[in-house]
């Protein structure tokens, strides 16, 4: 399954996390700072968040075509919120609100600055195969033998697997089913492995993401809304980025993009594309939306 080489490198990106300090969007201090805006800037990425790496990789482009110096660092959610809270990278872009990345705002929300919401049509969800003989997560605890007592998980800090042991699993009373927790990456895997087999399956998953059209899977019906309703996908600065990049800033704040282009970007890069060098293929997607991209810095 691809995308793992994004996991692994996750040590590397958090272990380098203390060492990054002065190096994203640093001023002149020879002169006690510069009036000039930075054009270094560090985009921190979520580990295993698709639609974090597809905006991501896109703004590097969108970016760099405007003169910047753009980072991309890969690391899990705690070290990208603590990381913009020091200063340490400069923005991120996929920040839910208001419930999957709630814990982290009440933690990290006074020293870090929202940039503007892109996306409002984004939710939590559980997927099954889609012959599998349930459609709601009310059925779940009484068929839960025919998914072997296991939901797959995604990455032990994430929104999503705090919202379903603190929400999900006791309030559909799933206590007795195995939730196994470890990366996307893995998650995607047993996806596959599932739907190569023919076995059911039941996983946590998300909207918007790729892996909803590229594999045969159901959201499972949540009605008890324990996974919460619509969320809106924003990107988030450091404290002082508008002064740091006010351009950017500016940018950011008109940024908006739909499931369906933000569909198109996924499927370009994490379908149609089995590789990590994914440059070349946001630039053709770039030529291939020109219209659109033009506009995320007019």
């Amino acid at each position: 399954m691809k995308k793992n080489s994004r996991i692994a490198i996750a040590a590397v990106a958090t272990a380098g996390l203390l060492g990054l300090a002065g190096c994203a969007g640093g001023t002149d201090s020879a002169g006690g700072g510069s009036a000039e805006e930075s054009k270094d800037i560090t985009i921190a990425v979520f580990n295993g968040w698709d639609e974090a790496v597809a905006t991501s990789e896109l703004w590097k482009a969108v970016l760099e075509e405007q003169g910047y110096n753009v980072e991309l660092e890969y690391a899990d959610v705690a070290p990208v919120f603590a990381g913009l809270s020091s200063g340490d990278y400069d923005m991120t872009t996929d920040v839910w609100l208001p419930g999957t990345h709630a814990s982290y705002l009440e933690e990290f929300g006074d020293d870090i600055t929202d940039l503007g919401a892109w996306n409002d049509e984004s939710k939590l969800t559980v997927v099954v195969n889609e012959d599998a003989p349930i459609d709601s997560l009310a059925e779940l605890a009484e068929n839960a033998d025919l998914f072997g007592n296991t939901i797959v998980g995604i990455e032990p800090g994430a929104g999503l697997t705090m919202a379903m042991e603190n929400e999900v699993i006791p309030g559909y009373g799933l206590e007795d089913m195995s939730f196994v927790t470890s990366s996307t990456a893995a998650m995607l895997t047993e996806l596959q492995t599932a739907t190569e087999s023919g076995e059911n399956i039941v996983a946590t998953l998300w909207d918007p993401h790729w892996a909803n059209t590229a594999y045969p899977v159901k959201e499972l019906e949540d009605p008890e809304g324990a996974l919460g309703g619509t969320e809106s996908l924003h990107s988030y600065g450091k404290a002082d980025f508008a002064d740091e990049f006010p351009e950017v800033a500016d940018w950011m704040g008109g940024f908006e993009m739909d499931l369906e282009t933000l569909y198109s970007l996924e499927q370009a890069m994490f379908v149609d594309y089995d590789g990590d060098d994914y440059g070349p293929i946001v630039q053709q997607w770039i030529e291939d939306n020109q219209d659109y991209v033009d506009g995320l810095t007019s």
